[in-house]
């Protein structure tokens, strides 16, 4: 009688339905999952990030620690750049055709604007194959959740960065009278940013915990990065042919939007951003993923 009756319209209707309904359930809690998981370099900063926050302090601290003036270094060295780029690109070089038109005062804060973000990324490339390296102790002999150490390294840079742009905003204050009000809009570039240069540094750390010819790599390809990269020059000065090779460098994208907010007064394309926003989460989700497939035998290597 039971087997006449699953084999009735009605139950194989209900029996179908439910199949249905149970492969929906299963694809939700699927796509839950992996959204999680999507999300999981920052989720892992927002449970540690006490400890984060309490490095950090520390790490600034430490700084200047001994120095005889101590902060005052965070500040005069952006002023002592931007004082030899003024001189420079004000008397000795000529400038690019297009640069120029803006006055060498404005190119100087140009340069300085490609300078403040160019240096943000290199040091951290610099240190990066390294940063295990640097706190072997704490993952050797604690329950250390090595995940922090990028996030670390990202705000410590940032804040040197933030003076530098500090010192870049007054010049540009004393030079023009005022500044544009997209200058408000420049915690949105800063904010794609960060993951882009998470998923760099889990990368190169990660790498660099096995061999640490990843830094002395480093040292030898940033340096000649920096002239494939709009730090001296603006994309438009260069061939319309060579200007989408500058926009496929993350960091020329990043520099130019940075220089269209501060100086130009008009916020950067919206299909640029759009891209770098999509480019910097790719980076940052392959990089911790690379980080997290080999974080569990890095003890065995550094």
């Amino acid at each position: 009688m039971f087997e006449a009756l699953k084999s009735t319209p009605q139950a194989t209707t209900t029996i179908a339905i439910d199949r249905r309904r149970r492969r929906m359930a299963g694809a939700r809690r699927l796509a839950a999952k992996r959204c999680w998981e999507a999300l999981a370099p920052f989720t892992v900063a927002w449970r540690y990030r006490e400890l984060i926050l309490a490095v950090l302090r520390r790490q600034l601290a430490e700084r200047f620690r001994g120095s005889l003036f101590g902060w005052a270094w965070a500040i005069a060295g952006p002023l002592i750049t931007l004082a030899i780029y003024t001189v420079t690109f004000t008397g000795a070089i000529r400038l690019p055709i297009e640069s120029a038109r803006g006055g060498a005062m404005n190119y100087a804060l140009s340069t300085f604007i490609g300078l403040i973000i160019f240096n943000l990324c290199a040091e951290l490339c610099y240190r990066a194959p390294l940063l295990l390296h640097e706190h072997a102790t704490y993952i050797k002999t604690s329950i250390f959740p090595s995940e922090t150490i990028a996030w670390t390294a990202v705000l410590r840079a940032l804040v040197y960065a933030g003076i530098s742009v500090v010192v870049l905003l007054v010049f540009e204050l004393a030079l023009n009278g005022s500044l544009p009000p997209t200058v408000l809009l420049l915690p949105f570039l800063v904010l794609p940013l960060v993951p882009f240069l998470l998923g760099v540094v889990w990368f190169l750390a990660a790498l660099g915990a096995f061999t640490r010819d990843v830094a002395f790599l480093m040292i030898t390809i940033v340096p000649v990065l920096m002239f494939a990269t709009p730090v001296f020059y603006r994309v438009s000065d260069l061939p319309d042919g060579l200007r989408i090779l500058v926009y496929l460098n993350p960091i020329g994208t990043v520099i130019e939007m940075a220089r269209s907010l501060l100086l130009v007064g008009a916020p950067p394309s919206g299909l640029l951003y759009a891209a770098f926003v999509v480019g910097a989460l790719a980076v940052c989700r392959c990089g911790y993923a690379v980080f997290e497939r080999y974080k569990g035998i890095v003890v065995d290597v550094i």
